[in-house]
């Protein structure tokens, strides 16, 4: 059964997209980011987690 209130999480671009795979930087782009160290907060869904787990490398993932 899904959580009612699922939480969030706070997740940070630390490295840039330039010279990645282009699914790569898609998977960014959908995760709301567009520069370098910009933040934001997502909630804690298994899509959002499948997209961050692509470009792990890419990120700094924090529960917020």
């Amino acid at each position: 059964m899904a959580k009612k209130n699922p939480g969030k999480l706070r997740v940070t671009l630390v490295r840039s997209t330039n010279g990645t795979i282009r699914r790569h930087r898609d998977n960014v782009r959908g995760l709301g980011l567009r520069r370098m160290h910009q933040t934001v907060e997502l909630e804690d869904t298994p899509a959002i987690r499948g997209m961050i787990r692509k470009v792990d490398y890419l990120l700094r993932v924090e529960e917020a």
